[in-house]
């Protein structure tokens, strides 16, 4: 019969010891927090995509790395504007005379052939606009290698008499060349004087209006900047107010018709007062007036 107490020196048997299968306190808090699924989406997702991330800002932050990159973006970038369907050969201008095309071709500058993507389009259209002559400017790179310049020249509508000689500017006042450069056909009609481009409108309008004279008609001038003169042949002029000039001159150009006021020994017409008109005769007109007064005052004398 085997005693109730064990031999209390001898040694546990460590195949008959069992192991407790609860797990420890670490092991219980991690399973539970492995049970969270943001953490779970994490550890898969975001965390290899974080290691990844960094992994190639380190490779990056190398300078030998990024000289590498640029020298292949370099490279691709040089192969694909270098290739034929993206190079310009020709260039054509239309609108523009062959004198000012000629212009345009120098201020451009582009020796052919040029890729497309070197093609500064804003620079270039700002370089053409900037030619006096040159309204405005349209340029677009279209298909074959055919750079396409679309011109608006200015139009001359006037000769301007200045000191530094003859120039041509056009309906707005705004200079167009010199009066050497552009032959003008047909004859332009002329004006003088300072700023004679800010009120050319009314300079227009006057020419219209003075249009029956004819040859007669030689030019406009400024004076003061503030009013005009109109200048005929045989040193005769008009001299027009400060405002309401169209409405003078068209008053006199009225009265010339009906009265024939220029075939007279009239030398100005003088309007700067539209309330009362003066009228200045040559001087054999006046001397004959007063010869013609004296005789009627002694006819009358004699009879008397």
């Amino acid at each position: 019969m085997r005693p109730l107490s064990g031999d209390r020196t001898s040694k546990p048997d460590p195949v008959r010891l069992r192991r407790d299968p609860a797990p420890s306190r670490l092991a219980y808090r991690a399973e539970r927090l492995w049970l969270k699924p943001r953490l779970r989406r994490f550890c898969k997702l975001w965390l290899p995509t974080l290691l990844l991330l960094g992994s190639a800002g380190l490779w990056l932050a190398q300078p030998e790395t990024r000289r590498l990159i640029s020298d292949q973006i370099t490279s691709l970038r040089h192969d694909i504007e270098a290739r034929p369907e993206f190079q310009v050969t020709l260039i054509g201008i239309e609108g523009a005379s062959a004198d000012l095309a000629q212009e345009i071709r120098v201020v451009l500058g582009i020796d052919l052939p040029i890729s497309s993507f070197d093609l500064p389009l804003e620079d270039l259209r700002a370089r053409i606009e900037g030619l006096p002559a040159v309204a405005t400017a349209e340029l677009r790179v279209e298909r074959g290698g055919f750079l396409a310049v679309d011109i608006v020249e200015r139009q001359p509508s006037f000769v301007w008499m200045t000191r530094g000689g003859p120039g041509l500017i056009d309906a707005g006042g705004v200079f167009v060349a010199a009066r050497s450069d552009r032959p003008e056909t047909p004859p332009l009609p002329q004006v003088a004087g300072e700023g004679v481009h800010l009120a050319i409108d009314e300079a227009a309008r006057l020419f219209a209006i003075a249009a029956p004279l004819g040859q007669d008609l030689l030019g406009l001038v400024r004076v003061g900047e503030r009013r005009w003169d109109l200048v005929l042949s045989g040193e005769r002029l008009i001299l027009l107010p400060e405002t309401g000039a169209p409405a003078a001159l068209a008053r006199v150009m009225r009265r010339a018709e009906a009265e024939r006021l220029f075939e007279r020994d009239v030398v100005a017409v003088d309007m700067r007062l539209p309330d009362r008109p003066v009228l200045r005769l040559s001087q054999p007109a006046i001397e004959a007036l007063r010869a013609a007064r004296q005789g009627v005052i002694s006819q009358e004398d004699t009879e008397g």
